[in-house]
């Protein structure tokens, strides 16, 4: 799948691609050009896989914000069966900036709970470009509630920059709303499994994001504020943002070696953008292994791993210095 989109650093391997394209559109090629088309095959594939192996972090946050890339919509027709869409908060209305519902996911029951940003613009609108309302975070853990009664696992997808920062969301409890999350998610005796499919931003991810099983894809990131937002409170300019992603240390290897995820979901080649159908089909895969692993662990047993995995993070040691040595 060509991008429609092309980030700065992809341009000489669009430019390759763009080549190829030429030659393998002649009607009757020679053998020389034959083989310059395998040559060019060959160097593509070594162009990109030598680009993203070697990306910024201030890249990665581009290609997890690349218009192509598969958002929640996507994966629920690629991934699921039967997809059931529930609505409402029952209290203000209904956020579509939240997609809830009842799904398959080969023939195992689960529900799901996925953030979206929107393709056109309309959508985009309606879907506060992935920015959610306090209602929004109700309508998603008024559905966890009812899963966990029915004994089902929990599938949850994070795509956002953050929650939406309007007055009428301060106004309603934003803050309140994403609290009550945290707090009720660290409860329930059924296996969640949360995955940032994109941009992971702030209390607005973290509204979703409390489950037993924490993956990122490859080049998505999850972190307490965008880089943008650092750079404008640390440097006073958002000109420093390039700076301020390599300190927040957000991206996927860098949660790994930190104890933050416990997974990297691998992206094909070049990114998600380039492949959603073989992107699907590793987080598939990945979804289904974790489902399996969770689903043979005890409830009481499952609380409490959930309990200290997130009461593990940050862990430091402290240690007096000797007198000697000072």
């Amino acid at each position: 799948m060509a991008p429609t989109h092309v980030l700065p650093f992809e341009k000489p391997i669009v430019e390759l691609e763009q080549q190829l394209e030429k030659l393998e559109n002649q009607p009757d090629p020679s053998p020389s050009t034959r083989e310059s088309i395998r040559n060019m095959r060959v160097e593509i594939n070594r162009m990109r896989r030598e680009i993203f192996e070697t990306l910024d972090p201030w890249d990665v946050v581009q290609v997890s914000r690349h218009p192509d890339r598969p958002q929640t919509l996507d994966y629920i027709e690629l991934l699921f069966d039967e997809f059931v869409e529930l609505h409402g908060d029952r209290a203000f209305g209904d956020d579509r900036a939240i997609l809830t519902g009842f799904a398959k996911l080969e023939g195992q029951k689960v529900l799901f709970v996925g953030q979206h940003k929107g393709r056109t613009l309309k959508e985009r609108e309606e879907c506060f470009y992935g920015c959610a309302h306090p209602e929004g975070y109700r309508k998603a853990i008024n559905k966890m509630e009812m899963a966990t009664r029915f004994g089902l696992p929990i599938i949850c997808f994070i795509d956002t920059p953050g929650a939406y920062p309007g007055i009428g969301a301060e106004e309603r409890g934003q803050a309140y709303s994403i609290a009550h999350n945290l707090r009720e998610m660290s409860t329930f005796n059924t296996p969640i499994i949360c995955v940032v499919i994109g941009e992971g931003g702030s209390g607005g991810a973290l509204g979703i994001g409390i489950g037993d099983h924490i993956c990122v894809m490859e080049y998505a990131y999850y972190s307490v504020i965008s880089p943008e937002g650092c750079a404008g409170i640390l440097w006073k300019s958002v000109q420093h943002k390039d700076k301020a992603a390599r300190a927040l240390k957000f991206t996927s290897k860098s949660l790994l070696e930190l104890g933050v995820i416990d997974e990297i979901i691998p992206e094909p080649l070049g990114g998600a953008h380039r492949d959603h159908w073989q992107t699907a089909t590793m987080l598939k895969g990945s979804l289904l292994k974790a489902l399996k692993d969770l689903q043979a662990v005890p409830k009481d047993q499952l609380l409490d791993r959930r309990y200290q995995k997130f009461r593990n993070y940050g862990v430091f040691e402290e240690q007096v210095a000797n007198a000697d040595t000072e």
